[in-house]
């Protein structure tokens, strides 16, 4: 399994900054950050360990959600020119995926591009060695060695998967994360939920995979609402932090399915939150998954979401592995079709296209078809779908 050379959890952590830096011997930070985390102090907060501790440090905070080519481009510009040696990440998923993409290209300047990185590129050296602080607790992108950008011209999210990415060190402190609003931290927690569940049920998913995303959906069951409702709560913060990297550690080396293969275009198109894309489309197709050599897993999900399952049988399993997913993603305010997120219906042809080439596809545990995932963005298109899966009675908790 490929994972990071050092991690460090908990409250206060980010001041390993400073010993890590001071052990491996770099001079300069190269920050990189997005505006909301200077504007909301966030960032303020790692400032703070490098002024503290000496570290001279160059701050880069051109990065957008759903980061595009161009960020990259500006970002490895930026770094030649900062003289710095090392690369500190703080904020979600696209803060992350950003700095991913300029060390890969730092060091390996055949794809400077960044076009080229689509998919698993070859290439040859580590990225400049990266520290990694995660602000929201879904993405996992501290512990994975995929990342996304977006191709601007083509309107495409390209999934690039490459060992050579992976932060060096992962610093996740759930203080960190204390500033993320109710939706976001609904969407990143059902964004880690379902990695949690697509690495489990994937046909490359293993005894030690299934390990971390058991525990992981277990955690986020028990603690997603009560971070929703509560973002000072210590322990769900806390709990959340590390559900979402030990379903990182899973999926980073066992791969994902189609939820996030329809997720990418939304986002790509729309701006559409990767975490309310993947939540919103997860029940679809779960139930789409359950007529796969998966299914007995089913039962397994829906034990870890907290439903006594004792006595089930495998169809019973999967019902209630699905009520629960759409129960937690009720009860925390995820919408529940895609034309709520204003989603075009004469768009999803072509979306089920771009869904159907993307990289995740081949980690489905489903063989699938353009057809089929139109058929499925149609289904959670409409209004009637959200009650489809209810067909079969789920037994009581």
């Amino acid at each position: 399994m490929i994972l990071n050379e050092t991690s460090y959890f908990g409250a206060g952590c980010r001041e390993t900054i400073a010993v890590e830096a001071a052990r491996r011997g770099f001079k300069k930070a190269f920050f990189v950050t997005d505006r909301d985390l200077i504007r909301f102090k966030v960032a303020d907060k790692v400032i703070e360990v490098f002024e503290k501790n000496s570290i001279p440090y160059e701050l880069f905070s051109d990065v957008k959600a759903n980061p595009t080519i161009t960020n990259v481009q500006n970002g490895v510009a930026a770094f030649k020119a900062s003289g710095a040696d090392f690369i500190v990440a703080l904020g979600g998923g696209s803060s992350i995926d950003t700095a991913k993409g300029i060390g890969i290209v730092v060091n390996n300047p055949d794809f400077a591009d960044v076009k080229s990185l689509e998919g698993v590129a070859d290439t040859r050296q580590k990225a400049v060695p990266t520290f990694a602080l995660p602000t929201t607790a879904g993405t996992a992108a501290e512990v994975t060695i995929n990342y996304v950008i977006i191709d601007e011209e083509v309107k495409k999210k390209m999934v690039c998967v490459d060992p050579n990415d992976i932060p060096a060190v992962a610093i996740v402190d759930p203080e960190l994360m204390y500033s993320m609003s109710k939706g976001l931290t609904a969407a990143t927690g059902m964004d880690a939920l379902t990695h949690a569940i697509e690495s489990y049920i994937t046909p490359g998913a293993w005894a030690m995979s299934d390990m971390f995303e058991l525990k992981a959906i277990e955690m986020i069951a028990v603690h997603l609402k009560a971070a929703v409702d509560n973002g000072s709560d210590p322990v769900a913060r806390e709990a959340m932090s590390q559900a979402q990297y030990i379903a990182g550690m899973g999926f980073s080396n066992v791969g994902l399915g189609i939820v996030h293969s329809m997720a990418h275009p939304l986002g790509a198109h729309y701006d559409t939150p990767h975490g309310v894309a993947n939540a919103l489309l997860l029940p679809y197709v779960m139930e789409y998954n359950a007529a796969s050599p998966a299914a007995p897993k089913y039962v397994h999900i829906a034990k870890a979401m907290g439903v006594n399952t004792e006595g089930m049988s495998v169809e019973e399993g999967i019902c209630a592995a699905i009520a629960a997913v759409r129960k937690l993603s009720l009860s925390i305010g995820i919408p529940q079709r895609l034309r709520e997120i204003n989603v075009r219906e004469e768009d999803l042809h072509q979306l089920a296209i771009n869904a159907f080439n993307d990289v995740c596809t081949g980690g489905n545990p489903r063989p699938t078809s353009v057809e089929d995932i139109e058929a499925l963005y149609h289904k959670a298109f409409k209004a009637s779908a959200i009650l489809g899966y209810m067909s079969i009675p789920v037994r009581d908790e």
